[in-house]
């Protein structure tokens, strides 16, 4: 896979965020024709030639060392997520490999038994593409709108850009937005040669604008705590923490559980509580017609 273009308008984008001033340089005589650094600049903060670092830029970056990875990271200010990222776009610049669909991943019976134990909990996993591919019964309420889809399997990016109730479900939906575009560019670093995630940035691509506009960024993200608030149609604002954990796998699916709980004693922990009173009704209203003859 020719991945030289992403190389290239990741490192310029990067780039020109940096002014000479942040980057501990003194300011060059003349107009500058660019907001950022100048490529000679990088060159220099990395201690590489010119011609080597415009040559990088270009997106040849396979057989490039760890060590002047390590010095273009430092000297374009890269986050960890950045930093891995660039690592990830060299290893794919490796021999060219083609697309490959991977299968549906297999959730352990014994991860599906941990989900059900936390009751108190939203929980769910899913994969680097954002699909929810298992969840509890709390999980599963919480997030009922992007279940409630016809397009398929429940798909954050997918709700998020092409379901109008989104921007209702998450008041800040503009940083929500944000934040699962940059993990699924991400998940482009690491897994370039996975057909799904390749046909649903082109999806999401041809049919919003929004997404579009964000994937060109070039912003990635890794997965870690924080807050977010919800909307939900049934009970109302919620206020919840997460924390994301990696889930071991033979064949490295890339899962990863995530946990929403509230702060005890608060309002969106009533919320919680009812969502989770409402879900088992929803449940057992279930069963009960599925008993009917």
């Amino acid at each position: 896979m020719d991945n030289r273009a992403d190389i290239r308008d990741f490192l310029a984008s990067r780039r020109a965020r940096i002014t000479p001033e942040q980057a501990g340089l003194l300011p060059g005589g003349g107009r500058r024709r660019v907001p950022g650094l100048r490529r000679e600049e990088v060159a220099v903060l990395a201690g590489v030639s010119t011609d080597w670092y415009t040559r990088l830029e270009k997106g040849h970056i396979a057989g490039v060392s760890e060590d002047v990875l390590e010095a273009v990271a430092r000297a374009l200010q890269l986050d960890d997520a950045e930093r891995t990222y660039l690592f990830d776009l060299a290893r794919a610049a490796k021999p060219n490999r083609t697309p490959q669909r991977r299968a549906k991943a297999t959730i352990q019976p014994q991860v599906q038994w941990m989900l059900d134990t936390m009751t108190g909990s939203a929980a769910f996993v899913a994969n680097g593409r954002l699909d929810i591919v298992a969840t509890n019964t709390l999980g599963r309420a919480l997030h009922f709108p992007l279940f409630d889809n016809p397009r398929g399997q429940a798909n954050f990016a997918r709700f998020q850009f092409l379901d109008p109730r989104a921007r209702d479900f998450y008041p800040d939906w503009q940083g929500a937005a944000g934040i699962t575009v940059a993990l699924l560019r991400a998940e482009a670093g690491r897994r370039p040669h996975d057909a799904q995630l390749r046909e649903l940035v082109g999806e999401l691509s041809t049919v919003s604008e929004e997404f579009r506009t964000r994937w060109a960024a070039h912003d990635v993200r890794i997965h870690h705590n924080g807050a977010k608030q919800f909307r939900h149609p049934v009970v109302g604002t919620v206020d919840l923490t997460y924390c994301t954990l990696d889930l071991p796998a033979e064949d490295r699916s890339g899962l990863r559980l995530t946990i929403y709980t509230a702060e005890p004693g608060s309002p969106s922990e009533d919320g919680l509580k009812l969502l989770a009173s409402w879900a088992a009704t929803a449940v057992d209203a279930v069963a009960s017609a599925a008993d009917l003859p």
